[in-house]
């Protein structure tokens, strides 16, 4: 702690800042790599054991190289049949191959087909860099503007297959940080100017808060060179988190030192007051965060793993930064940096305000309100049985990608299997013949293509019946590998991988994951909540609305979706919102029932409460509203998955600002009084003697 109370000190603060200027300038060449060592290949997105991944593997180790397929589409703008321009379509594969070398860059073209009626040529080949690297980013470019510089006008050709897909990915995903950042920063500016109305205070929060970015960039390399899988979503989310829950520490812990500069003559006294009065709360909601995010680490997702722990990263440096550097930047500005309304020793506290004034409304009829506030959280929960897990694969792209394009020209023409095959994998070369037969045996399969004699690879390229993204075909993936396996010589002779396979692997995985993670998150901050709290019943009841309100949150969300044209929602939406949502959304009740302990001492559950209401509305309000903010600057990605993430957070948050902490929590302690704290012992509350009107509630709670 008195590391902590450095920044307040009158040499101390200098040493702080000076320590944070070395610091960041030694970590600067870490962060400035951390788009480098991102990792968007399929791998990130799957469960690491998984068979659909085995064969990923396999591929690489038979090949002694990296790997990713390469389609080129080719057909007419109009539709119309390709009569005579086959020798075109062959001369541009050829000039690809002149120009990036077969051995070289990519192997010779294994296929070119033209479609049954005539309108699309098709042709495949791989090209040697691995998915999710800039070296296959760099390849489909150099594929593509060949394309580009030979294509006649009245043909559209695509590059699409996995190559295809990672560089638009990888190019959605090399935009999250500059568009999220210019979002978020914006956002956070504006909310600071309407809170203290200075132009001048926000400055320190937002060096903080880029400083806190810095350094988990700094953090989320070493991470990543660590082994770590950090991929485009995990640091797109961690943006947000870190800009959200460090304004809202700057927010909790300026309000205080705005109430102690009221109270104290020295600037440096009122911060050491302030950090004294707001460190255990802060650290309480810190580590809720970091625990809840940590159980990610259990999950088998390997990208879901990375991101609870890079993210339980962002939140510890993010803590520290606002406990150490704001400090400082607070105590060597002093109070003139709260110009034009700077707080002056003696000055009357604010009014009650809207809190004060909302907590006058429970105080009589303190059961209607909780009961209202659950009932409108229960029907808007109701809206959960609109989700459609179903997005998969391109649906996931808002924007045209031409890799999205290819595909839609490739299912226009060809049988729907052709748009993404199975790949069925010999890992015993005998079972070879038989597996091949009992594919094409198979209902579930419309044709099987064997690799050429050269092949190093026993892999048989097997085309579903149906459209490889739809639930039909992901939840035959099983019966697939069923008969794959019976028709093998051996057990385990033959694996199946490709898109329907991962996606497949992908949604059994994340319905593991919420078995597991569900229930230990809640565990952890319960444990956090009893031992900050010293109560068993408030935990449980404030984890008790967070449910209820992620509930809401997520059936508000498909409602939203709906209106917003998105037909399916992702796999992973119900976990991501669950874990942010309980881990944030009881950082509000942490500081509301911390000053509501505080206050109970000495006036009672009840008056303790609705004084605590009437204290820390404002800036927990402020603070929700920010932290749903810089989640809904998710919206700006042309990703459905992501834009879905933020606004369930988003909404989960607001509903929780709103309705949780500010109606339903109280209204249920001053309903039920003491018994609320059980088994902790506070003031003894009569309800026949008055309590303070609205008036004599002041917004400092005293």
């Amino acid at each position: 702690m008195r590391l902590l109370r450095l920044g307040a000190d009158r040499r101390g603060k200098w040493i702080v800042l000076a320590a944070w200027v070395v610091a960041l300038v030694v970590i600067a060449p870490g962060a400035l790599r951390f788009e480098e060592v991102q990792r968007d290949d399929p791998e990130t997105f799957l469960p690491r054991d998984s068979e659909s991944v085995e064969v990923i593997r396999e591929r690489r180790d038979a090949a002694k190289r990296d790997e990713t397929g390469v389609t080129i589409v080719y057909r007419r703008v109009d539709g119309g049949p390709l009569d005579g321009r086959q020798n075109e379509f062959v001369g541009l594969l050829r000039d690809i191959e002149t120009s990036l070398g077969v051995g070289q860059r990519i192997g010779a073209v294994s296929s070119a087909t033209l479609s049954d009626d005539g309108t699309t040529f098709v042709a495949t080949f791989d090209g040697f860099a691995p998915a999710g690297s800039d070296a296959i980013v760099e390849l489909v470019g150099d594929v593509r503007a060949i394309v580009d510089a030979s294509a006649a006008e009245d043909l559209r050709v695509s590059v699409t297959g996995a190559a295809g897909f990672t560089a638009d990915t990888e190019e959605v995903f090399g935009a999250v940080n500059s568009r999220l950042l210019a979002a978020t920063a914006g956002l956070v500016f504006l909310l600071l100017i309407l809170t203290y109305r200075s132009p001048v205070f926000w400055i320190l929060p937002m060096i903080a808060v880029f400083a806190a970015e810095f350094a988990t960039r700094a953090g989320g390399t070493g991470l990543a060179e660590a082994g770590l899988a950090v991929n485009g979503q995990s640091a797109g989310i961690l943006l947000v988190l870190v800009f959200g829950a460090g304004t809202d520490y700057a927010l909790f812990l300026t309000s205080r030192y705005r109430e102690e500069l009221r109270q104290h003559a020295d600037h440096h006294r009122a911060m050491a007051v302030a950090l004294e009065r707001t460190t255990p709360a802060i650290l309480a909601s810190a580590a809720t965060n970091i625990a809840a995010l940590l159980v990610l680490s259990v999950a088998v997702v390997e990208g879901t793993a990375g991101l609870g722990r890079i993210a339980a990263l962002g939140i510890a440096v993010t803590l520290l930064t606002m406990l150490t550097l704001l400090p400082a930047l607070l105590t060597i500005a002093g109070r003139r940096v709260f110009w034009p309304l700077v707080p002056r020793v003696g000055e009357r506290a604010p009014g009650p305000g809207p809190f004060g004034r909302i907590a006058a409304f429970i105080r009589p009829r303190p059961r209607a309100v909780w009961i209202g506030g659950v009932i409108v959280l229960a029907v808007i929960a109701t809206g959960i049985v609109r989700l459609d897990n179903d997005l998969a694969g391109p649906d996931d792209f808002r924007a045209p990608v031409e890799s999205v394009e290819g595909l839609e020209d490739l299912q226009a023409a060809f049988p729907p299997g052709w748009a993404g095959p199975a790949d069925v994998l010999m890992t015993d070369p005998g079972s070879f013949s038989p597996v091949a037969d009992a594919l094409r045996a198979s209902p579930l399969i419309e044709s099987v293509v064997t690799p050429p004699a050269t092949s190093p690879l026993p892999l048989v390229t097997a085309r579903p019946a149906s459209d490889p993204f739809s639930r039909e075909t992901w939840e035959s993936v099983p019966e697939l590998r069923r008969i794959a396996g019976d028709a093998a010589l051996i057990e385990g002779g033959a694996l199946v991988g490709g898109a329907s396979a991962e996606e497949y692997d992908f949604r059994r995985a994340m319905t593991r994951d919420q078995l597991v993670v569900f229930p230990l998150v809640l565990l952890v901050v319960f444990l956090i909540l009893v031992a900050l709290l010293r109560s068993l019943a408030m935990p449980a009841l404030a984890l008790t609305s967070v449910v209820l309100s992620w509930a809401a949150a997520l059936g508000g969300g498909a409602l939203i979706f709906e209106a917003l044209g998105m037909s399916a929602e992702s796999p992973a939406l119900p976990l991501f919102a669950f874990v942010f949502l309980v881990a944030l959304g009881v950082d509000y009740n942490i500081f509301l029932l911390v000053r509501a302990r505080e206050e109970s001492r000495e006036h009672g559950a009840v008056e303790g409460m609705l004084r605590a209401l009437g204290t820390t509305g404002g800036v927990i309000t402020a603070a929700g509203l920010v932290l749903a903010g810089t989640f809904g600057a998710l919206m700006v990605l042309p990703l459905t998955s992501l834009i879905q993430i933020g606004v369930v957070i988003g909404l989960g948050i607001l509903l929780d600002t709103f309705v949780v902490r500010t109606l339903v929590i109280p209204a249920l302690v001053a309903d039920l009084g003491a018994p609320a704290w059980w088994p902790l012992r506070l003031g003894t509350d009569h309800r026949g003697v008055s309590t303070p009107g609205p008036g004599e509630l002041g917004s400092d709670g005293r």
